[in-house]
């Protein structure tokens, strides 16, 4: 039984996903029509060359400005959740993401020392920095909190590693006032530089860490009934924590680096995921997956086009839509409680 409700549940997220594409391709200032989109859409695919498909400026809107900002989006979204449902796994708490560990925190840092230094948040350099900030930070607070079988000591050196670098990251931005606004637009989150290049730049690292969390799922599922527990079962618990906490870190790293800082996914999506399949991660973690890309998709166009002809920060939708959820999943683990 619970394998036919991961698979009702996996195909519903699927068609959810197709649909957000869709209408995100579709939604814009320039509005286009979905047929043709769709027409345009199969005829990318090879040896295909059906009728009405759209002329050489829509298409060339929709290949090139639209769908490589919407399938960011979806990697982005993705990983996130994955990422998140990692932790969550690892630490057993369905409260945590990656924020919590210090990515967050180290990628902010990493972009906004090179955005202060250099005077722009454009460029290649942000990224990058991001990205190695973000696997710093999280490395410092798996140092932290190394050599104590709690988690829960983990959890707290990554939370005050994340206090400490978001403090000098404060510190930094105040000796550099004339730089708050380029900072604070890359932390708020956004996609809206996207190109089929920085696409195919994140794509291995995003592989990479979802493959090893996804690699990971039994023993997750194992991890969820305690460490002693799983030890004797034959699992190495605190590799397995190290393993997926670094393919974790990788993932969301990889998504950071290329859109900011979006709160939220991480936490609300594996939840959700949870509440239509079930708690084993061999369920959760693909289908928060896909959830996630759908729900980025959709969040993305919301950001472009409610306050059109400018742009809201996807961060700002998130948190919108985030806060509210979050508060529902902590009701709905206190009724669990009870």
């Amino acid at each position: 039984m619970p394998e036919h409700r991961f698979g009702r549940a996996l195909t519903l997220a699927l068609l959810v996903l197709l649909a957000a594409l869709l209408i995100s391709s579709v939604v814009g200032a320039a509005g286009i029509d979905p047929l043709s989109v769709s027409v345009t859409l199969i005829n990318e695919l090879p040896g295909v060359h059906l009728p009405h498909a759209l002329d050489p400026l829509d298409r060339t809107l929709l290949l090139e400005i639209r769908l490589p900002r919407l399938i960011l989006a979806g990697l982005v979204g993705g990983v996130l959740a994955v990422a998140g449902a990692g932790y969550q796994g690892v630490f057993r708490n369905p409260l945590v993401d990656s924020g919590l560990l210090g990515a967050s925190a180290g990628a902010g840092l990493g972009a906004t020392l090179v955005i202060v230094g250099t005077g722009s948040s454009d460029g290649a350099v942000v990224p990058v920095a991001a990205f190695v900030g973000a696997l710093l930070g999280v490395g410092f607070a798996y140092l932290a909190g190394a050599g104590r079988r709690d988690v829960s000591t983990l959890l707290l050196a990554g939370i005050a590693v994340s206090m400490f670098l978001s403090a000098v990251q404060t510190f930094v931005l105040q000796r550099s006032t004339q730089n708050l606004q380029a900072v604070y637009s890359w932390l708020l989150g956004s996609v809206s530089g996207a190109t089929w290049h920085r696409v195919l730049i994140m794509l291995p690292y995003a592989v990479v860490g979802c493959l090893g969390v996804f690699l990971h799922g039994r023993h997750l599922d194992l991890l969820a009934v305690g460490d002693e527990e799983a030890t004797s079962l034959g699992m190495p618990a605190a590799r397995v924590r190290l393993l997926v906490i670094a393919a974790s870190a990788l993932a969301a790293a990889s998504a950071v680096a290329v859109s900011g800082l979006i709160g939220f996914v991480g936490v609300v999506i594996p939840h959700v995921a949870r509440r239509l399949a079930g708690s084993s991660y061999r369920r959760v973690l693909p289908l928060s997956l896909v959830l996630g890309a759908a729900f980025l998709m959709l969040v993305d166009t919301v950001a472009r086009t409610i306050v059109s002809p400018g742009e809201l920060p996807i961060g700002v939708v998130t948190a919108l839509i985030g806060a509210p959820a979050f508060v529902w999943v902590l009701r709905a683990l206190r009724g669990s409680a009870t």
